[in-house]
């Protein structure tokens, strides 16, 4: 069993201070939350390397997800990244001087854009790929494999659960 931690303590005072409250769900929430903070931040340094941000490299990783040639509608990034707009288009300013990305009409729809990912770019999502990949790694050997495919599965049962995902 792991150590105490933080999160342990909050939930204990919660329990001392209201005891008919239940804080139960801030042991799993809590640590879903820090986790996500402090892996995220360590991500961010990883691409650093690379001169990118965390959200320019969800950028250009759906580019390259998307399979050859590697090119996607504004729109359609804006949705799978749940961006708004206007933060897609300042991401896409900033990755188009970089030269990882280019920027051209659709030729299926006249007042469309499509972004393709430039082999500059192709290259470097895939070394940062790699890079972050390695930093998950190494953090889920903290977990023996079969602990490491039972907890995705329950983030997944657990991700199924809240409601109005589409929103």
């Amino acid at each position: 069993m792991a150590e105490r931690d933080d999160v342990d303590a909050i939930v204990e005072q919660w329990r001392r201070e209201r005891p008919g409250m239940r804080p139960e769900p801030m042991a799993v929430f809590g640590r879903i939350y820090r986790l996500a903070r402090l892996v995220g931040d360590v991500q961010e340094r990883t691409y650093a390397r690379w001169s990118i941000s965390r959200g320019e490299f969800d950028v250009l990783a759906a580019l390259r997800r998307a399979g050859a040639p590697f090119t996607l509608a504004p729109r359609v990034l804006t949705a799978s990244l749940m961006l708004t707009s206007g933060g897609m288009t300042g991401r896409l300013d900033r990755l188009e001087r970089a030269g990882l990305i280019r920027r051209s009409p659709d030729p299926a729809d006249r007042r469309g854009l499509q972004v393709t990912l430039t082999d500059a770019g192709r290259h470097l999502v895939e070394e940062a790929a790699d890079a972050g990949l390695a930093v998950q790694r190494d953090l889920l050997d903290a977990l023996p494999p079969a602990d490491q495919e039972r907890l995705a599965d329950l983030l997944r049962t657990l991700l199924g659960a809240v409601p109005d995902q589409g929103a």
